[in-house]
């Protein structure tokens, strides 16, 4: 029997998602087309009359403003939001700022996908020469984290997102949960895979073929145990998501030769 409600989401589309580059910790606001998303995932919420008591994001922009702009919509803007690192997108290392699709042309699609999608896949780690390292690691927002800038990561496999996720999660979002409250986490792809990995007990292969479209509510049902008593449901317009869906999973593919 279903006793909590939690709300994962996977924030708008950023500009970088429209360029089809490699996000990560660059901090990046919603593309017109994200603000969009955002706002018509508020007013379906509203519409199917869910009210949340507290919400989670990451600390980089997306994350947040879709947040925002969900609860703007609802007509919950005082509804609480915290923030955490520890829900930042995967840290995809040096491939930050690469086009998937250029990459998919030069190193093949399963490389890329390995990268991506892979559970235990760690990516060559960004360092001082990489032209985005310090804009991120000089980023103020990341002297507020609970551990030091140098022990912050370099780049993550999904399981490196799961194992820094995991505590925060436990000692922050459950109690929230079960005092009975409704909980948003609008956070990112990965981190939001990464979690429903762990409840939903997705196996190491399995996770590779778990797609979340930007803007998209999925809803889990759970029992006391925090365990789903029902399969996930992303909310919406189902051949819209079925083609949402799809457009993510093409990031990766090469483009075709001209």
């Amino acid at each position: 029997m279903s006793k909590y409600k939690l709300f994962l989401l996977r924030h708008g589309e950023g500009n970088w998602n429209k360029e089809n580059r490699f996000c990560s910790w660059v901090d990046q606001k919603l593309s017109e087309a994200g603000v969009k998303e955002a706002q018509d995932c508020g007013r379906l919420l509203k519409e199917q009359g869910y009210k949340f008591d507290i919400v989670f994001t990451s600390i980089l922009s997306r994350s947040i403003q879709t947040a925002w702009l969900v609860l703007e919509a609802m007509g919950q803007e005082w509804v609480p939001v915290v923030k955490s690192w520890r829900l930042n997108e995967r840290h995809y290392g040096s491939l930050i700022g690469l086009n998937r699709a250029e990459m998919a042309q030069k190193h093949g699609e399963e490389k890329v996908k390995l990268w991506r999608r892979g559970y235990d896949i760690t990516p060559p780690p960004i360092d001082e020469s990489h032209p985005y390292f310090l804009e991120i690691y000089n980023d103020r927002r990341y002297t507020t984290c609970d551990v030091s800038k140098e022990n912050l990561p370099r780049a993550e496999s999904l399981k490196e997102v799961l194992d820094r996720l995991l505590p925060y999660w436990e000692s922050t979002v459950v109690p929230e949960i079960r005092k009975g409250r409704t909980v948003l986490i609008s956070a990112h792809g990965n981190s939001c895979r990464a979690l429903l990995k762990h409840l939903e007990g997705i196996s190491d292969e399995d996770i590779a073929g778990v797609t979340l479209p930007t803007g998209i509510p999925v809803l889990l049902e759970m029992d006391e145990n925090l365990k789903p008593v029902k399969p996930r449901q992303l909310l919406g317009d189902q051949a819209k998501i079925q083609a949402a869906i799809k457009k993510v999973e093409d990031q990766g593919k090469a483009l075709p030769s001209t």
